[in-house]
């Protein structure tokens, strides 16, 4: 029994590594068109994520762009953030996560645009 449940867990794991896939969320706020990915898998600890900010198809290099990842309270763990300034990179704004924990974070990314205007765009990831 103790050999099958050793198997059964080795499979499992082995399918969820190869199923693994680095991130690309799209999202969009007043015009503005925001494409979030990483290099590779999310994994718990440092991980590199990029934001490309585009408005009618054009990317956009002179906003500010910082983000935020959460973890809510829940029984028995406290609540958890991570926050981080972008840098732009190659016409990508470069920001450094890290997760404490596996599950999911919400995240949420804002930027201001050169007009002074402050836009957030909201979602979450899961490690």
């Amino acid at each position: 029994m103790k050999l099958l449940l050793k198997v059964i867990s080795i499979l499992a794991l082995t399918f969820g590594l190869l199923n693994a896939e680095p991130i690309e969320l799209n999202g969009n706020k007043n015009g503005y068109d925001v494409k979030l990915t990483s290099e590779k898998t999310l994994v718990v600890g440092d991980n590199t994520l990029f934001a490309i900010v585009s408005k009618d198809g054009k990317v956009i290099t002179n906003a500010k762009v910082k983000v935020k990842f959460f973890m809510p309270e829940m029984p028995g763990m406290p609540y958890m953030e991570y926050k981080d300034k972008a840098k732009l990179v190659d016409g990508k704004y470069q920001m450094l996560v890290n997760f404490a924990m596996s599950g999911t974070w919400q995240f949420h990314l804002m930027f201001k645009t050169a007009d002074g205007k402050v836009h957030k765009i909201r979602s979450s990831v899961n490690l």
